[in-house]
């Protein structure tokens, strides 16, 4: 099957899985396709034990190969992505919250990486090193994923900033980490990265030239766009800015997320304000959100089938088990720390903690990273582990941050 066939597929499959979960389980978008997907899934598995003479799990189960997750979403849709939800989130409102975001972007991501890599590595018997590797990956939350819950969510506005913003540039950080880690943990996948020196300038080069880079195409994208006053180009101007601006990044080995989102932050803020006619404004969120909405159905679809891709034995259902808690415990250390750190200089509310907590959702980057590894005796059960943390964060914290948010509505928002 081809690359149209494979995407035309999943097209169709994404609008008629997202029709079942309107007519009938009416539950928000994304998080009703990755369900319904599910346990479609689950079902073929299902026939397939009982009427084995079809072998319709051994076909479907090569069709997901196909589909290539891991390149899928980081090589292709994750620069559109991370660029559609910069776009929402204005710089004014992210300069007010840049110390928590900051803190929780880096040193939350670290925190949270090392609790959970050793509580990993206790839990499973692996080697820290690759655990940690664990603990990077799954440590970032997933802006797609996020972004996503919020819209419904009704949050008080500087919270949403702060949750968002995070989202956006942690999981920047939390890629960056992950390749530093893998470079450590698998030495002949990266020899330019293999001791703590290498590390660090291996760190600093992705990151910061990831950030030079967004802000420089930005720049050039709004002088350009000054210029013209054509909606249909302009809106091409932005797309090529997302797609060709990704694509330099791998090309010069900095972050291509983090390039994403400076640059994503760049045109929708300033690009809009001061480069753009009221009608091409109009027409660049209307097609970016559109991007937005089918990437995400298309995103979570494949997340629902990439259940064929995972290995389940007694042993790592309890290890993923044991990785949810890790995770919650990693994700509430990398949250408390730095509001702890900053409540000298500044007010927070009661539901401050939980809330980013539980709302630090999960999402498609982490199983595409998991997915990513070089084969080895350990990747199977990250990858399991990776899935189990993916789909209980997405339905159950997706499902219920709405709620826990409005048991909090009532206090002064101090944040």
């Amino acid at each position: 099957m081809d690359i149209l066939q494979l995407t035309s597929l999943l097209i169709v499959l994404a609008g008629v899985f997202g029709s079942i979960n309107y007519l009938f389980l009416k539950l928000p978008s994304s998080i009703g396709i990755l369900i319904v997907a599910l346990f479609s899934s689950l079902g073929v598995m299902a026939f397939d034990y009982f009427v084995p003479v079809y072998h319709s799990e051994d076909r479907v189960r090569a069709l997901v190969s196909e589909i290539a997750f891991s390149d899928a979403l980081l090589d292709g849709m994750l620069g559109l992505l991370l660029f559609a939800g910069a776009l929402h989130v204005k710089i004014a409102d992210l300069r007010e919250q840049w110390r928590v975001v900051f803190f929780m972007a880096t040193l939350g991501v670290a925190l949270s990486t090392v609790v959970i890599g050793f509580g990993f590595s206790w839990l499973t018997g692996m080697p820290l090193i690759v655990a940690l590797v664990f603990g990077a990956l799954i440590s970032p939350t997933d802006p797609v994923a996020v972004l996503g819950v919020l819209r419904g969510a009704n949050l008080p506005k500087s919270l949403e900033t702060k949750i968002a913003g995070e989202s956006l540039f942690n999981d920047g950080v939390g890629y960056v980490v992950f390749l530093v880690l893998v470079s450590l943990a698998f030495p002949s996948v990266d020899a330019h990265a293999t001791g703590g020196k290498e590390a660090a300038i291996l760190f600093f080069q992705e990151a910061g030239g990831g950030a030079l880079l967004g802000g420089v195409l930005g720049w050039l994208t709004f002088r350009l766009m000054r210029r013209i006053d054509d909606y249909a180009l302009e809106v091409l101007i932005t797309l090529g800015l997302a797609f060709g601006g990704y694509q330099l990044s791998e090309f010069l080995h900095v972050s291509a997320p983090i390039m994403a989102v400076v640059a994503g932050l760049f045109i929708g803020d300033v690009g809009m304000k001061h480069g753009m006619s009221e009608e091409t404004r109009q027409y660049v969120k209307a097609f970016w959100s559109m991007i937005d909405e089918i990437l995400n159905a298309v995103l979570f679809l494949m997340i629902g089938f990439e259940v064929f891709a995972v290995v389940f034995s007694q042993s790592a259902f309890i290890s993923g088990l044991g990785a949810i808690l890790l995770s919650l415990l990693g994700r509430f250390i990398a949250v408390a720390v730095p509001i702890t750190m900053m409540r000298p200089f500044r007010s927070f509310s009661s539901g401050a903690v939980p809330i980013m907590t539980w709302g630090g959702l999960k999402g498609g980057i982490s199983v595409a990273l998991a997915l990513s590894l070089p084969d080895s005796e350990y990747k199977s059960l990250i990858l399991t582990c990776t899935y189990m943390v993916v789909v209980f964060s997405i339905i159950a914290q997706g499902l219920s941050v709405a709620r826990l948010a409005k048991r909090f509505a009532t206090e002064p928002e101090l944040m």
